[in-house]
């Protein structure tokens, strides 16, 4: 799968605000736990820097909200 700078930024940005569901480019995930968004994190960077940093252009808008 080839992921995105602005979903690496949304999910980023998300755990630094605690929030569990967040929305980017249409789609909306919500994740188990905090230690469910740092492994995605993790595959993401992993991911990414095997195809050399460079991912695809992607233009959006993410939000996201607390988790109740």
């Amino acid at each position: 799968m080839a992921y995105t700078q602005t979903e690496l930024d949304a999910l980023k940005a998300a755990f630094a605000a605690g929030v569990l569901r967040l929305t980017y480019d249409g789609k909306s995930v919500e994740y188990g736990s905090a230690e469910d968004m740092l492994r995605r994190i993790s595959v993401i960077e992993g991911e990414m820097a095997k195809a050399g940093g460079r991912p695809l252009p992607v233009a959006g808008f993410a939000t996201s909200r607390r988790a109740r």
